[in-house]
């Protein structure tokens, strides 16, 4: 116990530790509908898509957060419009879009005299870095999609099993789906500072994933998925404190881990359960 009290007695590691589970709790909010609803993608790429913004904030100095967030709005909007205003599917344009902004994010980069570590934390997390003004914004937003799936859990849950069935109770699915879009976003940008923009996957689709293995019922994924991102998060920065890790890559590697680990329990469950038995002579 002492090995796990210790990395979080100095001030920087609670602060870590709590902007770290403010981000679980907004991810596994909206990473359990991302999950259900087959998402994963959109979600990958909105993560990468807010880097210009954050990028653009960065050099000409204002708020990342509100940078992020308008990135992610945008990408967002423009996956809605190409994919109901064109014959293309929507993983296309979400891949034709995924590339567009993360290609932009990398030319504006590229413009700066160097690569600011400012925006290299943006990008890859300074878990150790999370200020108590990160972590007010970071509870705004995290408020924010609590409320929000509270308030959309029966549009959101028609959306997710059946759209058609949605439609005719008057639910009105694309404004559910919109909502849901803005959402991510904001569970985003309540993340992106503790573990990074090309990170924040892991929290978003890991702990709701291994979650859904578990139970079937929405709102239990969505609680379970908390609880098994608040133990990535503690384990994550137990190891970062004492092997000198990255911190974000440490949370989010622990978030994959924990899924196949799972996975790897249930097929052995499975395996044991039909296994068939041997006739007595």
């Amino acid at each position: 116990m002492s090995f796990i009290l210790e990395a979080f007695e100095p001030a920087f590691m609670q602060r870590a530790l709590i902007g770290s589970l403010v981000a679980v709790a907004a991810t596994s909010l909206v990473g359990t509908w991302v999950v259900l609803r087959g998402l994963a993608f959109l979600g990958d790429a909105l993560a990468h898509g807010v880097i210009p913004g954050i990028a653009l904030a960065v050099l000409w100095g204002f708020n990342p957060i509100v940078g992020a967030f308008v990135a992610a709005l945008l990408m967002s909007g423009m996956v809605s419009v190409v994919s109901s205003r064109t014959a293309i599917r929507e993983d296309t344009a979400i891949g034709l879009l995924f590339v567009g902004m993360l290609s932009l994010g990398i030319v504006i980069v590229s413009k700066s005299q160097s690569f600011s570590t400012e925006v290299t934390s943006l990008l890859f997390g300074d878990v150790l870095g999370v200020t108590v003004t990160d972590i007010r914004n970071q509870t705004i937003a995290t408020v924010t999609v609590a409320l929000a799936s509270i308030v959309l859990y029966r549009p959101l849950l028609a959306l997710t099993f059946n759209r058609t069935k949605a439609q005719t109770l008057g639910m009105r699915p694309n404004l559910a789906h919109a909502a849901l879009l803005i959402m991510l976003a904001l569970s985003i940008v309540a993340s992106f500072q503790a573990i990074g923009t090309l990170l924040v996957f892991g929290l978003l689709v890991g702990p709701p994933a291994t979650a859904s293995l578990m139970v079937r019922r929405v709102p239990l994924i969505a609680l379970i998925s908390i609880v098994l991102g608040s133990v990535c998060v503690v384990a994550g920065l137990v190891v970062s404190f004492h092997y000198g890790t990255a911190g974000g890559a440490t949370i989010a590697g622990f978030s994959v881990l924990q899924f196949f680990v799972v996975l790897t329990g249930h097929e052995l469950r499975d395996a044991l359960r039909i296994r068939p038995q041997v006739p007595a002579t």
